[in-house]
Parts: C-alpha cells; structure tokens; sequence
C-alpha cells in the first residue's frame, strides 16, 4: 500500500536523518552509512531504530 502522498518528503531516518524511500513494505534510508530499513504496517510507517532491519 502506497503511503499518502507527500508524507515521504516530510519523513527522514531517525537515525540519521537522511531522507527515505519506498520499496515494497519497507522505508529504506538513502544515507550511505546507514541503510536501515523501517517496516510499514498497516500503511503506518514504523520509525523506531529499534524496529529497523539492518542492510545485508
């Protein structure tokens, strides 16, 4: 499910503050370090650090 539109430019990693991107279920950090992805549940994006998968 698609997140409402413009709620992508607002939302950016906790844990770094880059900007996120879409991808399947997932909110995906751009930062080059960092890589964390976020899980969407119920079109509810869930930012906790904790939460996020690590990159592979």
């Amino acid at each position: 499910m698609p997140l409402e539109a413009g709620l992508l430019e607002i939302l950016a990693c906790p844990a770094c503050h880059s900007p996120l991107k879409e991808q399947d279920t997932e909110l995906v950090c751009t930062g080059q370090d960092c890589g964390l992805a976020y899980p969407v549940r119920d079109g509810i994006p869930v930012l906790l650090v904790d939460e996020a998968r690590r990159p592979a």
